[in-house]
């Protein structure tokens, strides 16, 4: 005996109806029901829907067996021990090929545990190159402790929903074509789904009515050596408890990384700029060369009879960011060597004669001579600012010499991967930090 009869009410037949006589009510019912022939009827369309929903549970042998066996709930999920149900209501309601008919069963599949809150954080590239630890202050939902969950003061008892007759969803109406209406169910406003409501003087006066109360907790975390900006730190069980029989939501604590003034990271690598003056550059230095990101002077010597070129770039092996879950393991740290030129009080200072014999002579006008030669005066100009004009020379015309850091582009060039990888992605492409 099926535990529901509903659907075969709407059909007009007998829980032990056969495939075909199921057919052949559906099509009567159909005809009798269908909107075109009962233009005056909006209450006909609704019927319609009803109807060709019934049509689609009973007759496949799966779902109707289903049916019979838990009913309404059953097909839901809830409380069946059946599988691939929710493969079969994607098949028959949703959207795939196939007449789709906006019938929706009330209860949904009951939910696995709580909803996951994300807790943005932001850190420092030292934070994410020592290592951190953290305690935050965080509010939750947990049941009531005076009602023990139930929403109800002392041995109150709650009664079924007037608005839903205890059922849990109610007939909602939207329109899904020029005169045509639709009909789904959906979770009853008044009970929020329970099927059940307290009278107000029945209701708990900690959580009143509402079966969980927010409870302030602190939590601990570790940001770890190595990690990247956009990783998350899971905090398990730690989230809201809104239902007092679903399991607690996570905590996800994803990092945001600010912005560091002095080095830029590339996965495990890091690069950053440093000044040397002329006299470094042409006669060598040996001096500390880096303030890392952990508070140790770096010192770096050049090369004996080395002259250092204008932005040259040096690697520092085993200097970059510790490798995630492997700290003793390091990148490498990029060095660019900016040349800083004398300014002009220490060239009023000098002996520029004597100065110029030291130096490589100077060039000399571009043999042969133009048949025209014009003088044009020496202005200085902000090539940032010139970059920002537009010109119709070609995109690329002022990058020769002037490439970014590491790599092209800005922040907003990034797309966010952090669906694909929870815990990060060491080899990510550059990202400032």
């Amino acid at each position: 005996m099926a535990l529901e009869t509903e659907l075969y009410e709407l059909l007009g037949i007998a829980p032990d109806a056969s495939e075909a006589e199921i057919k052949k009510a559906y099509r009567r019912k159909a005809m009798e029901h269908h909107p075109d022939k009962n233009i005056n009827d909006p209450e006909a369309a609704v019927k319609f829907q009803e109807i060709g929903a019934a049509y689609e549970i009973l007759s496949d042998s799966q779902t109707r067996h289903i049916y019979d066996t838990h009913g309404m709930e059953g097909l839901s999920g809830k409380g069946s021990s059946a599988t691939g149900l929710d493969e079969i209501f994607e098949q028959f309601f949703g959207g795939g090929a196939g007449p789709s008919f906006a019938f929706n069963f009330g209860h949904g599949p009951k939910r696995r545990k709580g909803e996951d809150t994300i807790v943005p954080y932001d850190v420092t590239l030292e934070d994410l190159y020592n290592g951190k630890s953290v305690r935050l202050n965080m509010e939750k939902e947990v049941p009531c402790s005076t009602c023990k969950g139930s929403g109800a003061k002392g041995a109150a008892k709650p009664k079924t929903c007037f608005n839903c007759s205890g059922k849990g969803w109610t007939f909602v109406q939207t329109q899904i074509a020029p005169n045509q209406l639709g009909t789904s169910r959906a979770p009853c406003r008044e009970c929020k789904g329970t099927g059940e409501l307290l009278k107000d003087k029945d209701r708990c006066k900690k959580c009143k009515g509402s079966k969980t109360v927010k409870d302030k907790v602190r939590q601990e975390i570790f940001v770890e050596k190595g990690m990247t900006d956009r990783q998350r730190i899971v905090l398990a069980g730690a989230g809201d408890q809104e239902e007092p029989d679903v399991p607690a939501g996570d905590v996800i604590i994803q990092l945001k990384a600010k912005p560091h003034e002095a080095f830029e990271r590339s996965g495990n690598d890091l690069l950053t700029r440093v000044k040397i003056t002329l006299s470094e550059a042409l006669t060598g230095f040996s001096r500390i060369l880096v303030t890392h990101l952990d508070g140790r002077g770096v010192r770096v010597s050049s090369p004996r009879n080395k002259i250092i070129k204008p932005d040259e770039t040096i690697i520092l092996r085993g200097e970059g960011m510790p490798i995630h879950k492997h700290p003793d393991e390091k990148g490498d740290l990029y060095v660019v060597l900016a040349l800083e030129m004398p300014s002009d009080s220490w060239l009023d200072a000098v002996d520029k004669q004597a100065l110029a014999s030291l130096l490589p002579p100077k060039k000399q006008d571009i043999e042969p001579l133009p048949n025209q030669v014009d003088d044009a005066a020496f202005e200085e100009v902000d090539l940032a600012e010139v970059r920002s004009h537009s010109y119709a020379a070609g995109p690329n015309f002022f990058d020769q010499g002037f490439p970014h850091q590491f790599g092209e582009g800005n922040e907003d060039d990034w797309l966010d991967d952090d669906d694909d990888d929870e815990y990060g992605d060491n080899n990510a492409e550059c990202q400032h930090q």
